[in-house]
């Protein structure tokens, strides 16, 4: 699917934060050994088609707000969605915040998930650009639309 330029220039922008550590000393670093550096499940809905694993080329629709202990659903600012501009593509634990592939991997074609990312393996101390503070926690509704082939 054909992304809108904004949301296009932010994901190529997310790959090479992602590519190049993330900027920040905390930014996606993917240390799985600190128990706050993993997704909390706070949600789901099981899929039963095929199974999103690191390396799968998938399309997702998500929803994306910044977390507040506050809010409905811990759902503060939306700052993104796919949602009404089409399925987002991308591989698992390859061009995205490492959050966003823990959130996505297990999941079953069909799925839904809402999780919570913590800021060290979301956008940590950098944030991004205007919508997301330095050190802030995100919160997104997931649905595993297709797990594809080489591509989608």
């Amino acid at each position: 699917m054909k992304l809108s330029f904004p949301l296009a220039a932010a994901f190529a922008a997310m790959l090479s934060l992602t590519a190049c550590g993330g900027g920040g000393g905390d930014s996606g670093s993917g240390n799985t050994t600190n128990p706050a550096a993993t997704i909390k499940i706070v949600a789901e809905t099981a899929g039963t088609g095929a199974e999103a694993a690191k390396g799968s080329h998938v399309l997702v629709n998500y929803t994306g707000w910044l977390y507040s202990a506050t809010a409905a659903g811990n759902k503060g600012t939306q700052f993104d969605s796919s949602v009404g501009k089409g399925s987002f593509e991308f591989i698992v634990g390859a061009n995205v915040i490492e959050g966003f592939s823990q959130g996505v991997q297990g999941m079953k074609v069909g799925g839904k998930r809402t999780i919570v990312i913590p800021a060290v393996i979301g956008y940590g101390s950098s944030g991004f650009g205007a919508s997301i503070p330095p050190n802030a926690d995100l919160v997104f509704d997931l649905e595993l639309v297709k797990v594809c082939g080489v591509t989608c």
